[in-house]
């Protein structure tokens, strides 16, 4: 397979840049052009046009790489997949700390989607900085070819590493107390403290505004801080996202840049539904530490042993689904109790 060869095809490339950027301005400019509460049935369908838009993009990409042989069109296919939704159901996670840090800051519903927007407009950029220059660390960190028990291996420094970081960091959320999150004060967070640093803080809310004049003096509204908070939330974040989608395809960063974009994008309408029917991912933590430790492993054995993208593909698929099945069947004490 070559290295480079979805840069073989900039119409792919162009397609999706215009497709990003058509939708981010139809989505501030046309359909939230005034800040309001976003209802479910606002949030159901741009959940389905963002996926529908993820799906169709996949699409292509196995139409455009069939001409060069159906094989490499299916591991593409595959790949884009794999990476999506294991950005998908790693962002879900975020987006609970999301509802806690919108709940600190008693942010008005009617603004919780500007920040959104804002913190993925930050997520756009500083994911590009992670893949792009993570594919080309990966591509510098290739130990010379041994033998180990009989097998002739190259051994990835970073990938090696990333992997071991990546069965950790599953361990550790299979183990992680919900509480301490629900406990945390968010005015600590250094995302908060660099908006304090360089700005006065005002007390109160203008709208849906980052700035405001109070006693003739211009100073950054709650709403900037939040939108702080959120930016450092997702870098937090991207430490375990991003690792773990280079086991997928750590040689093509375009597949895991548009894979991992389109997966954000559609983070916003998924956030409107998560805060409605949180009960449906109760258990989705255990689902995310199998995904974290099972790719962890694909990664670490990866110079012995290859794991298809396809078959990646079913495993993850397979554990978010039985996560939902699970949440469903077996809903927290505390909800069942709140209800």
């Amino acid at each position: 397979m070559q290295t480079d060869s979805f840069f073989n095809h900039p119409g792919l490339i162009a397609g999706f840049a215009v497709v990003v950027i058509i939708m981010l301005l139809l989505d501030l400019g046309v359909f939230n052009k005034k800040s309001h509460a976003v209802t479910n049935k606002e949030a159901i369908i741009w959940s389905l046009v963002w996926i529908s838009l993820s799906m169709v993009f996949s699409g292509v990409i196995y139409w455009v790489f069939s001409a060069e042989s159906p094989e490499l069109a299916l591991e593409k296919f595959s790949q884009f997949q794999s990476a999506y939704w294991i950005e998908k159901a790693l962002s879900v996670d975020n987006l609970f700390v999301f509802i806690l840090v919108f709940g600190f800051f008693n942010v008005p519903k009617e603004n919780h989607h500007k920040v959104l927007f804002w913190g993925i407009i930050g997520a756009l950029v500083l994911r590009a900085v992670f893949i792009f220059s993570g594919v080309g660390l990966i591509k510098l960190t290739y130990l010379p070819e041994m033998n180990i028990f009989g097998y002739d291996v190259k051994i990835n420094v970073v990938m090696t590493l990333f992997g071991i970081f990546l069965i950790y960091a599953g361990i550790k959320s299979w183990f992680a107390d919900d509480d301490d999150d629900e406990e945390k004060d968010f005015n600590t967070s250094p995302g908060a403290r660099v908006v304090h640093k360089f700005f006065k803080v005002s007390k109160n809310y203008d709208k849906d505004k980052f700035f405001t004049i109070e006693n003739g003096k211009k100073l950054a509204t709650p709403l900037l801080v939040v939108v702080g908070v959120i930016e450092f939330t997702d870098l937090l974040f991207a430490v375990d996202s991003i690792p773990a989608i280079f086991a997928i395809a750590p040689d093509d960063p375009f597949i895991l840049y548009t894979s991992n974009i389109f997966a954000i994008l559609g983070l916003r309408a998924l956030y409107f539904l998560l805060a409605n029917f949180i009960h449906l991912f109760s258990k989705l933590k255990y689902g995310l530490a199998i995904i974290l430790s099972f790719i962890g492993v694909k990664m670490v054995i990866a110079p012995i042993f290859h794991i298809e993208s396809i078959h990646s593909l079913m495993v993850v698929g397979g554990v978010l689904v039985l996560s939902v099945i699970a949440s469903l069947m077996f809903p927290d004490k505390k909800e069942e109790t709140a209800e």
